[in-house]
């Protein structure tokens, strides 16, 4: 079973810790299995590429590398701040990501057990 991670795709977030310490970006992807996140801008590592085949380029390329999960936090669309995730059950019994700091729904969970 895969573990749970705080954040999902698209995403807005801030990086807690390392050498990009306070930047924001974009989830590009999450790997619940390694508890990873790969996010837009943050932690560029350069790769020597060689051309592979007649019409590739080679050459020094920068791409993100993977950051760890617990060193990133959602910031909120509505008040905008770093915050901690809520789950509530809503009236309708669907749950939802809600903001501990302004108590805003941040999106619908949808169920994958669930048919519909």
């Amino acid at each position: 079973m895969a573990n749970k991670v705080h954040v999902k795709k698209n995403d807005t977030v801030l990086v807690l810790s390392g050498k990009d310490r306070g930047k924001k970006g974009k989830v590009l992807s999450v790997n619940p299995s390694n508890n990873q996140v790969l996010v837009e801008g943050i932690n560029i590592s350069t790769k020597h590429k060689k051309p592979r085949g007649k019409y590739q380029q080679g050459g020094i390329i920068h791409q993100e590398s993977h950051i760890d999960s617990s060193n990133v936090m959602l910031i909120c669309d509505k008040c905008g701040k770093p915050t901690k995730v809520a789950k509530t059950i809503l009236d309708n019994g669907q749950k939802a990501r809600t903001c501990k700091n302004c108590n805003e729904i941040i999106d619908i969970v949808l169920d994958k057990n669930k048919e519909g």
